[in-house]
């Protein structure tokens, strides 16, 4: 597990969802390398599909952006340490309430 404090960058979730969010990056870096960032994003959405219905998205990594469109209340962009983290459920119906972030880059190793 990485040592540290997780540090929300962007949320627009309720402070249980973060929490469980949180929660569940930590289990990932228990059960998981840092380095193997495909297995922990899929560990975090398949569990949060579980846990909050279908249509969760997880990308981890040490350097990305992104600019993703998703649910209102359903987005999370966070690190801890050198590794970042961004889960949200897509959306693409039009009559969605829809939020636009941009360019969300994690932190530098």
């Amino acid at each position: 597990m990485l040592e540290g404090k997780a540090v929300i960058g962007e949320t627009d979730m309720l402070q249980t969802m973060q929490q469980d969010a949180l929660n569940l990056a930590s289990k990932a870096l228990d059960f998981f390398d840092v380095t193997e960032a495909t297995d922990i994003a899929r560990f975090i959405k398949k569990e949060f599909d579980r846990m909050h219905g279908p249509g969760w998205q997880c990308v981890v990594g040490t350097d990305f952006g992104s600019f993703v469109t998703h649910c209102c209340g359903c987005f999370i962009y966070f690190r801890i340490g050198s590794l970042s983290i961004l889960l949200f459920r897509g959306s693409a119906a039009p009559q969605a309430q829809e939020y636009h972030f941009s360019a969300l880059e994690a932190a530098k190793a």
